[in-house]
Order: C-alpha cells, then structure tokens, then sequence
C-alpha cells in the first residue's frame, strides 16, 4: 500500500466513525433530556410523600445527572478526537500530492536580519516551516521555528537525529497526539499571562494574618447569621460580617490580578494535560525523548494531573463571575480561598510548569520532522563530520514536488574555498543555491536532508540573495546589499565554520564596478578562509580560478537551444557557462531583438 492509499483508506475511516459517534451523541441528547424531564416528575411525587426522601431523592438525581453529563462530554470529545485525525489524514494525502498549504506558515517568524531565513524561504507561504509544521500549540511552533534558525550542536544534533527516527513510524501515536493538540484552544497571551503570574510574589501564603483570617472571617460570618436568625435584629448581626467585608476590600485589587493573570489558561490548560498525558502514557527508546518524557514526571508526580489540578483551581475562581458567589464569598471568603490553593500550587511547582512547557514544545517539533521523514522515507539523516567539507550526493530541493526535482552532487571544501556557479537566464542557479542551503539548514536542526547521502560539517549558513530597499530606512537595495555581505565578511573573519551563499553580488551597480567589486570581494573571502558558492552572471569572474591554486572552482549550468527552444537540464557541471538566453527569452516575450 502506498502513502496515498494509507491516507485515503484511514482519512475514510476516521470520517466514518466521527459520523457514528455524531448520530449516538444526538440520540444521548435526546436520553439526557428525557431522563431529566422524568426525574423532576419523580422528584415532585417524592417530595409530595415526604420532604426528607424528596431530598435524598435530589442528592441521588444530582449526581446520577452529572455522571450522565460527564458521559455526554466524553462522547463529544472522542467526536471531535475522530473528526481532527480524519482532518489530519487529509492533510497529509494533500501533502503527498505536493499541496501543503493546509499548514501555518510561520509568518510571524519572518526575521529579515536572520542570517539566512529569508533567503531559504524558511517561514511565509510556500516555506520549509509550512511544508513540516505539524505543531498545534503556539509553543510548539515557536520551538520549530527555532529548530529552523538556530545552529544546534553536534552532540543536540545526533540526539535529535535519533529521536526522530524513533517517532518516525509510530504513525497512531503520532496522529493521536496532534489530534489531541487540535482540539486545543491555545492562545499565547494566556499563557503569557499564566508566567506573569508564576513571577508575582505570594500575597496569602506569605501572610499569616491573612491565613488566620481565612479561618476565623468564615466563622463569625455564620455565627452572625446564626444570630440573625434566632435572636438579634440584622442592624446587631451584621457586625459579624465587618471581618469578611474588609477581608474582601482590602485584597479586592490583588485578587483581580491573579484572576487576569490565571482566568484565561484554565481551559487552555486542560487540554494540555490531555497532551502530556499522551506523552507519559508512551515508552520512549532514544536518550532525547526519555529525558523529554522524564521532565513530565518530576517528583513522582505527572505532569498531567497537576495541570488537571491547576485548570480546576482556576475553573473555581472564575465562579467569581457568578453573581451569587457574594453569598460564597460572605460565608467562605471564595476568592480567597481558590487564590491560596493557586498560591500552593504554584509554590510547589513553580519550577516544573516552564519545563512541562518546554518538554511539550521540543515534543511538537520532532514530530513534525518526523512526520516529514514518514512522507519522505527516501531522505537520509546527514553525518557530522569534524572533516572541513561538504560532501553531498544526489541532493535535491526539498520544496520541489519529487517528480519535478533535479539532484546534483556537490563537494565543496568548507574552509578557504568558493565555487562561481555561471549559467544563463533561468538556467537554476538560484534554485541550486537554495538546494545547498536548505539542506544545511536541516542538518543544522537535526532533520533528515533531502538527499542519497550527505556529509558536513557543523555550520552557520550566511546568505545574501534577496536583498531590498528599505523605505523606513532610506536605505536603497545597493546598500542593503553591501550591508549584508558586511555581516557576511565580519562573520567569515570571527568564526571558523561559516559558510555563505551569494547570488549576482553587487547587481545593483554598473558592470565595471561589479567586475571590479566582485573580484575585491572573492579575494578578500579567500584570505579569510571563507567557504561558500557564488552564483553570478559576470562569466569573466571565472578567470580567477587560474591563479587562484584551487581555492575557486568554477562550476555552471548550461541552457540548451533545439528547434528556437530554450531545454533546461538543471544539471551541474564543471567550467564556465557558455549559454546564452536572453535575447531568446527577450523575442518569445513579443520584444523586437
């Protein structure tokens, strides 16, 4: 069975049992409406008997009604549960038919001054970070974002490397966790807020008067309506409630803060638990994911159920919006109470809540790459050599439908050497470019590469490609342009595995200064011991490689013409393009040449 079949067979599958759980959750409706009209009939012929098995006959319906409200819920829930993985599963026949779009494209971690990001279409529609992302909380996408612009190093990288190959083909638990995640209602303020409150000091707890009173406000509350009731008029009673009143007015404002800092998390919350309850139900082999899977179970206590704990908690304080809890408050001191079981629990897991956090995002991001290595099963892990080169065989775009992408070999030293890429209009430059980067990018983040082998060093990747203007800035895309290769040179010159790819450098200039700049600059990158490729349409350029003793290679791309027609190959090769398209491509364009 291929992965098309498997997709369509469980996206089919899963349909189908969302729709038999949909007709037995209606019918459970039905049952639930019925049984409460029933019970009120037998309650009100119960109280009509006697008033004292009327009220055990309440207490008896009130729970058995709850449980019957809990069933309902759960029917929903594993509804919705079949509905997202019947989703997910359509997702992923779409991705295997070359359409991704279905997933977020990371656009809010579009960093033009990242060194590489831009260039590599990383983030933005059509990105590397929507064709892998398959995260559903804000943290996880967060995590992968910085898997794909951050350098990790080697030790993270062959940790990452094995734990993906781990989750790899654990195909159901994979789509149970992300469906799981997709009924989440996750929202990145919240949960700022909630560390806002982890960092504010403790008000109750730290406050002995303030404990006293949570004992003894409630007491006199009720000996004053005792009184109320059987001997004084209220205007005498009413004294003893002064300790509840100024107990509530005098912490009103601190109250209020931790209830915004905490109200919106509680569901947000649960549903996390419902994550990370699917991770410490799971046994992991890899050294990465057990030490993931550990952080979630400190103390001998899960992870799950504290947070479970914690939604409840806030669940009670956002009673506070009921109109009736004056009346708890009064005899309880409610808000109270629910602020310093929040102010425990935060005391005893102060600490473990950023690591629940962080377990969970690093959880999302390796199996989005995992998922990727499901789909693309003919990817390799890359091996990270101290070896000063880059080796490459058969390595392909990883956005390029497979059906349409050209593979090329590449070999190229990573220390004191460049190779000028010439080739004509269209010809695939930029493209190969990008193949090269974007490879590196993924062996950087632990992910398996598109390609038969490949073998690397660890590097920072610097390019320079799309440069433009910036209006805010008055800067003109000539300037952009020299301060990006700046950055570029200063990084060559401080660190010792840099490795940079430029496109027509110094384009924005007429062609003797470009002739002339370029050769200062290839020059300058050679005494650095720089390593990259150039791609570059100044064929003359690659006389340098005669006196150069082997630190510039020269490489192209050439056009064919057959019949008036331009026939692409997308192949490399060595030596000096000596195509020419674009005056062909200039008169198929209606232009008089």
């Amino acid at each position: 069975m291929t992965l098309i079949q498997l997709y369509q067979e469980r996206a089919e599958d899963f349909k189908q049992r969302a729709e038999a759980l949909q007709r037995r959750y209606e019918k459970f409706g039905f049952v639930r409406l019925a049984s409460f009209i029933i019970a009120i009939i037998i309650l009100i012929l119960v109280y009509n008997f006697h008033p004292f098995a009327g009220i055990i006959a309440t207490i008896f319906f009130l729970a058995t009604f709850y449980r019957l409200v809990q069933w309902h819920q759960r029917l929903l829930h594993e509804k919705q549960i079949e509905e997202a993985l019947a989703l997910i599963n359509q997702r992923e026949l779409a991705f295997m038919q070359d359409d991704f779009q279905a997933f977020a494209d990371g656009k809010e971690f579009i960093d033009p001054s990242h060194p590489n990001s831009i260039d590599m279409d990383i983030f933005g529609p059509y990105s590397f970070f929507q064709y892998a992302n398959r995260t559903t909380t804000s943290m996880g996408k967060k995590r992968l974002a910085e898997y794909l612009t951050t350098v990790a190093d080697k030790p993270e990288i062959l940790a990452r490397q094995e734990a993906i190959a781990e989750l790899q083909n654990q195909l159901e638990w994979r789509q149970k966790f992300q469906a799981h995640g997709m009924t989440t209602e996750d929202a990145p303020e919240h949960i700022t807020q909630l560390k806002k409150w982890l960092a504010q000091p403790d008000f109750i707890l730290s406050n002995p008067k303030y404990k006293a009173a949570l004992i003894f406000a409630p007491i006199l509350s009720f000996i004053g309506l005792f009184v109320w009731i059987f001997y004084w008029p209220w205007y005498f009673s009413i004294w003893f409630f002064l300790a509840a009143f100024y107990m509530l007015r005098t912490t009103l404002d601190l109250v209020n803060q931790t209830h915004v800092q905490t109200t919106k998390a509680g569901k947000t919350l649960a549903y996390y638990a419902y994550l990370i309850e699917h991770l410490e139900d799971k046994h992991f082999q890899s050294d990465k994911l057990q030490s993931l899977s550990s952080a979630l179970d400190t103390n001998a206590k899960k992870a799950s159920d504290r947070l479970k704990r914690l939604s409840y908690i806030i669940h009670q304080l956002n009673l506070r919006y009921n109109a009736f809890v004056i009346i708890l408050n009064i005899f309880t001191l409610w808000d109270l109470q629910w602020v310093l079981r929040l102010e425990k629990w935060k005391s005893a897991q102060r600490d473990d809540l950023p690591q629940w956090f962080s377990a969970l995002a690093e959880f999302e991001a390796l199996l989005s790459f995992a998922t990727v290595y499901y789909n693309r099963p003919g990817w390799v892990f890359p091996e990270i050599t101290e070896q000063a080169l880059f080796d490459g065989t058969s390595l392909g775009h990883p956005l390029i439908a497979p059906k349409e992408r050209v593979a090329n070999d590449i070999q190229i030293p990573t220390a004191g050497h460049i190779k000028l890429v010439t080739g004509s209009n269209m010809a695939g430059k930029s493209t190969f470019l990008r193949t090269v980067g974007l490879n590196i990018v993924l062996a950087m983040a632990g992910a398996p590469v598109c390609a038969e082998k490949l073998r690397l060093p660890v590097l920072e990747l610097y390019s320079s490609m799309r440069t433009q203007d910036a209006l805010h800035e008055s800067t003109s895309s000539f300037y952009a342009e020299l301060k990006r290769l700046k950055i570029i040179i200063e990084a060559v010159e401080e660190k010792e595995n840099v490795f940079f790819l430029m496109d027509e450098i110094l384009k924005g200039t007429n062609s003797n200064d470009r002739h002339t700049g370029s050769k200062a600059l290839i020059t300058q990158l050679i005494k650095s011991k720089g390593s990259g490729i150039i791609a570059t349409h100044d064929l003359e350029l690659g006389a340098m490689a005669e006196s150069a003793n082997g630190a510039i290679e020269n490489l192209c791309i050439e056009v064919a013409v057959e019949n008036g027609k331009l026939i692409f190959d997308y192949k490399i090769k060595p030596g000096v393009s000596q195509s020419f398209n674009a005056t062909l491509l200039m008169r198929e364009m209606g232009i008089r040449v």
